[in-house]
């Protein structure tokens, strides 16, 4: 019986594991291989709040996938490297030892990020490695987030993704045909941003004159594309679009030229106003916008000079009368205006010439001196109204002449009061009678009311006009003398 206890002993004592007791102090724990699948099956017992044995990889260290969570609970310890114990290394073995007072951290504590007692010892510090760490291997992904980085998705594949908002990368979509069934794809997604997005890629990757090729089988995608331009501001690459394809309605062309009037910096104006004269416009049009073009450029010139002129003082003109607002931007009658006021005697051959601007810009007759005659009676300039009316015939006999109508030349004088004589002067040029009258009369003018009632010989309204006329004054002395004269006659 004893030789069997005996045999038993020497059985337990010859095995190379040995039984764990908290008095041996040169216990190796960690020689204790753990098989592959208990390390992997880790994720497990992540739930486990009841598991308080520590649990180590193959090579005896600490399970890799705590690490994080080792360093952030250690990072209150003081355990310095020098404190290990010398003695646990064993040469450049991969096995290590766990003292017993190894630290309290139970893995499902260590994998929440929790610590069991507010001092400890971490677990890293009780381990000593003089070779290379071998970590075990991280808890693993759910496999649908591995096909996340995939390049092996189809175009359809990742338009979903896109919707969904996760990252794509499309740079993997290389040939032509590839970017087109993308874009088709995105396009049946009815997801404008993510249409968008792909027509980003494709401006960015295809040349401009096969992207506009192939956007005009694909409407819906152009639309994008433009209002994406028209946001981003990139004018040039959107009429460079619009003068490619002459398959868009001319409502877009007009759109795109209105935006002229969101552009402030009058340079940019310009040049945009530049790119707009390409469009696919009727030839009526073209020639408007080519006009206005024309204009600006002319406003631009004007500008500096009489800027120059204005803050040099060497302008009477300028000093008499300062301008009150800049010529830019201003409609072309106004430019007119302007010009008739400050640049009336300059020769045609100048920019700012008012003739120069009529012959230019086609300007009609009716508009030129209508313009022309506001300027020039605003300045109580009476002599150039009278040589803007005055006209010669091929004999070289002269006469007065208003396109306008002369009731609307004593209109415009009137409202820059012009005196009486220079009024009669126009208003006996009116050919209709009672508009003459009723003019003569509005504005006082008693030598016309006299004269036209002497040659229609109506005494009747002479007399009865006496009434409204000064008591001794010429005017009242002309109408005795034209009634004394139908008597008079009228006896003879």
């Amino acid at each position: 019986m004893s030789r069997v206890r005996a045999d038993e002993e020497e059985y337990w004592h010859s095995s190379k594991f040995r039984a764990f007791t908290f008095d041996d102090e040169d216990d190796e724990l960690s020689q204790l291989k753990e098989s592959k699948r208990t390390v992997n099956s880790l994720r497990d017992i992540v739930d486990d709040d009841d598991d308080d044995l520590e649990r180590v990889s193959w090579s005896g260290e600490p399970v890799g996938s705590i690490s994080w969570s080792i360093k952030e609970t250690a990072s209150g310890s003081t355990t310095s490297l020098d404190g290990r114990d010398s003695s646990l290394q064993k040469g450049s073995s991969s096995y290590a030892a766990l003292p017993k007072q190894a630290s309290s951290y139970s893995l499902s504590s260590l994998f929440k990020g929790r610590n069991k007692l507010s001092s400890f010892q971490s677990l890293s510090d009780a381990l000593i490695d003089t070779g290379v760490k071998n970590y075990a291997p991280e808890l693993r992904r759910p496999k649908a987030e591995y096909k996340d980085y995939s390049s092996d998705w189809s175009p359809k594949d990742t338009v979903r993704r896109m919707q969904r908002g996760k990252v794509c990368s499309l740079e993997r979509f290389r040939s032509l045909q590839d970017k087109l069934v993308l874009l088709d794809e995105a396009v049946a997604g009815h997801d404008g941003n993510v249409i968008t997005a792909v027509l980003i890629f494709l401006k960015r990757t295809l040349r401009r004159e096969i992207l506009f090729r192939e956007l005009e089988m694909r409407q819906v995608a152009l639309c994008h594309l433009i209002h994406f331009l028209r946001e981003m501001g990139e004018q040039k690459f959107l009429l460079d679009l619009l003068r490619t394809d002459r398959f868009f309605p001319l409502s877009l062309q007009l759109s795109q030229y209105r935006e002229h009037l969101n552009i402030q910096d009058v340079e940019k104006r310009r040049e945009f106003l530049k790119g707009c004269i390409g469009l696919p416009f009727s030839a009526e049009d073209t020639s408007h916008i080519q006009d206005h073009y024309t204009l600006l450029e002319r406003q631009i010139i004007i500008e500096a000079n009489d800027r120059h002129l204005e803050m040099a003082g060497q302008s009477e003109l300028f000093r008499k009368y300062p301008r009150k607002a800049s010529i830019l931007n201003m409609p072309l009658v106004t430019t007119l205006f302007y010009s008739c006021f400050y640049h009336y005697t300059e020769a045609e051959g100048t920019f700012s010439s008012p003739t120069n601007l009529k012959k230019t810009f086609k300007i009609p007759d009716k508009q030129y001196v209508l313009t022309a005659l506001a300027a020039r009676a605003k300045l109580r300039a009476w002599g150039d109204v009278d040589a803007l009316l005055t006209t010669k015939n091929w004999l070289g006999y002269t006469k007065k002449k208003a396109p306008i109508g002369f009731h609307r030349v004593v209109e415009i004088l009137q409202r820059n009061n012009a005196p009486v004589q220079v009024l009669q002067e126009y208003v006996r040029l009116v050919e209709d009678v009672d508009t003459r009258l009723n003019l003569a009369t509005k504005y006082k003018c008693h030598d016309v009311v006299i004269e036209t009632y002497r040659d229609l010989k109506d005494r009747i309204q002479l007399t009865a006009y006496k009434s409204k006329v000064e008591r001794g004054s010429a005017e009242e002395e002309k109408i005795h003398s034209i009634l004394s004269n139908m008597v008079r006659n009228a006896y003879s």
